[in-house]
């Protein structure tokens, strides 16, 4: 989900080995954890994705966004306590679904989030001033009159295939900011660029659009599609944008890392450039247990570094950075698509491991003495130990780990 034109990171990366346990990196330090129950404060927050803003005069005070789902989203500082928390919008209607934030990206002094209850992309002026002064970080400048980016109309919003993954960028040639967007439960990414409205909003424009395949010849010569539920095509999300390169990066979380060509005119040939270890696997749907299910023998068509799904998806200037949230592990690769290590994010002193993790963002900029060789920052999707509610049942918790940069990619 990250745009990084930053500084090539180190030679250790092209070991081409598993890590071991020495190299498995621990958080500098995490958010506070985040609880999916109507009761909670704020309500169903489900941390997702986070990005980074760098302060241009002062990198001490640079912000970690993260986006909550419904929880809305919330800003942190460097030491991961939280500036601001801005919900997410209420249902229009009353049979209509609220807003739900997925996924987060910053192009200058914009966050850019992808809105999936509402079908939109939600744009933030982020303030140095407020930055610098531990305040108010974030102000909401979408345009009110933004259309839907998938859905036709009102009605087919509330159908739910609406945006989901995103990441942005500006194209060095041109200027112009390009957002890239995935579809739920749809294999079609959306690129758009922002407008800037004479009101002070910013809307969106559309590019072009491309549907990348649901089903896949195998070597056998057998055709395969990925598992899922009914009506549900093998979606996209995790991506990343290298727009040195004009290249899309995005994760379809149950077959594997496409590299996509991306120009003014929007994209070009996509070519599959790593699959999770399940790809070509049979399998059904249980319709008893709402579960895919073996149907068969594995016939070794897979990749061997990810384990579905594959997710977040994070550049550091020829490295991509990859979530196997399958096993918690993460990825590194370098343009081309062949994997050089791997490590898992472990428990450290007041700090927890990091499991089945979604977004990441990273940044090599040297942000003061707490992270002076760059940040990276994931999503933790267990975080431990788990919240409980009065009557003792407990509940899922998730959270933002921040490491620093060269204690996780070496």
């Amino acid at each position: 989900m990250r745009i990084a034109l930053v500084p090539l990171l180190a030679a250790s990366l092209l070991t081409g080995v598993p890590a071991e346990a020495s190299q498995n990196p621990s958080p500098m330090a995490q958010t506070r954890a985040f609880v999916d129950d109507s009761d909670a404060d704020p309500a169903n927050a489900d941390a997702d994705d986070p990005a980074i803003w760098v302060h241009p005069k002062n990198p001490s005070a640079s912000v970690v966004l993260g986006t909550l789902k419904e929880g809305g989203l919330a800003a942190f500082d460097l030491q991961a306590r939280q500036l601001q928390l801005l919900p997410a919008p209420k249902a229009p209607t009353e049979d209509a679904a609220p807003g739900r934030f997925n996924n987060v990206d910053v192009v200058g002094d914009l966050a850019v989030v992808s809105d999936r209850g509402r079908d939109r992309v939600r744009v933030y002026r982020i303030d140095p001033a407020g930055a610098a002064a531990g305040s108010r970080v974030l102000r909401d400048v979408t345009d009110p009159s933004a259309a839907p980016v998938f859905s036709a109309s009102e009605s087919e919003v509330d159908e739910q295939r609406t945006a989901y993954g995103l990441t942005a960028g500006r194209d060095p040639r041109t200027g112009a900011r390009w957002v890239a967007v995935t579809r739920r439960h749809e294999t079609r990414v959306a690129l758009l660029r922002l407008v800037d409205k004479p009101d002070g909003t910013v809307g969106t424009a559309p590019i072009g659009a491309i549907d990348l395949p649901s089903e896949f010849r195998l070597p056998n010569g057998k055709t395969w599609s990925p598992c899922g539920e009914p009506g549900e095509r093998p979606q996209l999300e995790g991506s990343v944008l290298d727009v040195e390169h004009r290249v899309l990066y995005t994760a379809q979380e149950d077959v594997g890392i496409w590299r996509i060509p991306v120009g003014g005119a929007g994209f070009g040939r996509p070519e599959l450039i790593d699959k999770v270890r399940s790809f070509g696997a049979p399998q059904r749907f249980d319709e008893a247990t709402e579960e895919c299910v073996a149907d068969g023998a594995d016939p070794g068509f897979g990749g061997k570094w990810l384990v579905a799904d594959a997710e977040g998806l994070a550049l550091a200037d020829g490295k991509l950075l990859a979530s196997s949230q399958g096993d918690s592990r993460f990825v590194v690769y370098d343009r081309a698509g062949t994997p050089r290590r791997d490590f898992r994010i472990v428990a450290g002193r007041g700090t927890d491991s990091v499991e089945h993790s979604d977004g990441a963002a990273i940044t090599t900029r040297p942000l003061g003495p707490l992270y002076p060789h760059g940040l990276l920052v994931v999503h933790d999707g267990e975080r431990r130990p788990a919240a409980t509610d009065p009557s003792g049942e407990e509940l899922a918790t998730t959270g933002f780990a921040f490491l620093r940069l060269e204690t996780a990619v070496r």
